[in-house]
C-alpha cells in the first residue's frame, strides 16, 4: 500500500554513515535533512576509530548523538565498513523495528544494498557527494547531495572575502560586465535558461506533467514531485538554487500555476499545466 505525506513524515529511520565516505563537517546537515523525512530512531556511523584520520569526528558524534560503530581495516587501501554496514543493515530489517533507511555515503558499493532494501519495502534515502556513481543514486528513492544541504561554497565565499580590495573591485566590474552582456543576449534565450535550469529539466517535467495531466491538461504539484523522483531520485530543487519545486516551476515559465483553495479553506492546492500543449 501507497504511503501518504503524512505516514513518510513519520517514518522511522535508520540512518547508516560511512565516515569513509563522508566529510565530518556534514553530520549535522545531513541528520537535520533526515529528520524531514521522518524520526531517525536508529543512528550509527561505521568507520576505523583507531586510525587518527578519524580520530576528529569525536566532538561531532557527541553532539549529534551517533553511536560509532568499529571496523578495523583487514587490508590497506580498503574501505572495511562496507560489509559492516550491510550486515547491520539487514539485522535492522529483520528486525522490523524501522520503515526505512537513509543510507550516506558516496560508495557505488551500497547500489545493492539499497536494492534489495526497497525490495523488502523499506523507504530508501540516499546521501551522498555529487561524485556518488549513478548506479547508487538511482538505486534509492531519493538521493540528496551533501554539498546542497550544507552549503559547500561557503569556503569558496570566505577564500572571496580573503582577496585584496583592488581585486575584489576589478572581479565585481569584470563580472558586471559579463552579466550586462548576458542581460544583452537574454531576450533571445528561453526563460528557464536564464535562471539556470538545464533544458534537460525541463524535458524532464513537461514530459512528466504530460504524462499524468487530466483532460484539462492540469497536474497536482504533489503527484507531479512525486513522479519526477520516481524517474529521477536525485532531482531536487535545490540543487538549481530553489527551495520548492513550485519555485523552480515559477521560474522556467512554461507552465501555468493554479492555486486552488481546498473545500475547507484553510489550505490551497498547487496545481500546474503546460502552456505549450
Amino acid at each position: 500500500m501507497k504511503k501518504t505525506a503524512n505516514e513518510i513524515k513519520d517514518l522511522r529511520l535508520a540512518v547508516l554513515i560511512d565516515a569513509e565516505n563522508v566529510p565530518r563537517n556534514s553530520l549535522k546537515s545531513v541528520l537535520e535533512e533526515a529528520a524531514i523525512y521522518g524520526t531517525p530512531t536508529v543512528k550509527r556511523i561505521y568507520g576505523d576509530w583507531t586510525s587518527p584520520n578519524v580520530a576528529a569526528w569525536k566532538s561531532a558524534l557527541l553532539e549529534n548523538a551517533i553511536t560509532p560503530i568499529q571496523q578495523y581495516s583487514y587490508t590497506t587501501g580498503k574501505n572495511s565498513t562496507d560489509s559492516a554496514m550491510i550486515i547491520d543493515a539487514m539485522d535492522i530489517l529483520y528486525e522490523g523495528k524501522t520503515d526505512g533507511f537513509c543510507i550516506v555515503s558516496s560508495d557505488s558499493d551500497f547500489t545493492r544494498l539499497a536494492i534489495r532494501l526497497r525490495e523488502a519495502g523499506m523507504k530508501v534515502i540516499g546521501m551522498g557527494e555529487q561524485k556518488t556513481p549513478v548506479a547508487f543514486r538511482v538505486a534509492c528513492d531519493k538521493f540528496i547531495y551533501i554539498e546542497v544541504i550544507r552549503g559547500a561554497d561557503e569556503p569558496q565565499k570566505t577564500a572571496k572575502k580573503a582577496q585584496s580590495p583592488k581585486k575584489q573591485t576589478a572581479k565585481v566590474k569584470a563580472e558586471a560586465a559579463a552579466a550586462a552582456d548576458r542581460g544583452g543576449r537574454a531576450a533571445k534565450k528561453d526563460e528557464a535558461a536564464e535562471n539556470g535550469i538545464p533544458e534537460s529539466i525541463v524535458k524532464l517535467i513537461a514530459d512528466s506533467v504530460s504524462d499524468i495531466a487530466d483532460e484539462d491538461g492540469y497536474v497536482f504539484m504533489g503527484e507531479l514531485g512525486n513522479l519526477l523522483l520516481k524517474k529521477q531520485p536525485d532531482f531536487d530543487p535545490r540543487n538549481f538554487g530553489y527551495k520548492k519545486l513550485t519555485s523552480l516551476i515559477r521560474a522556467i515559465g512554461r507552465f501555468e500555476i493554479d492555486a486552488r483553495q481546498s473545500d475547507s479553506g484553510n489550505t490551497k492546492h498547487i496545481y500546474l499545466r503546460d502552456k505549450e500543449n
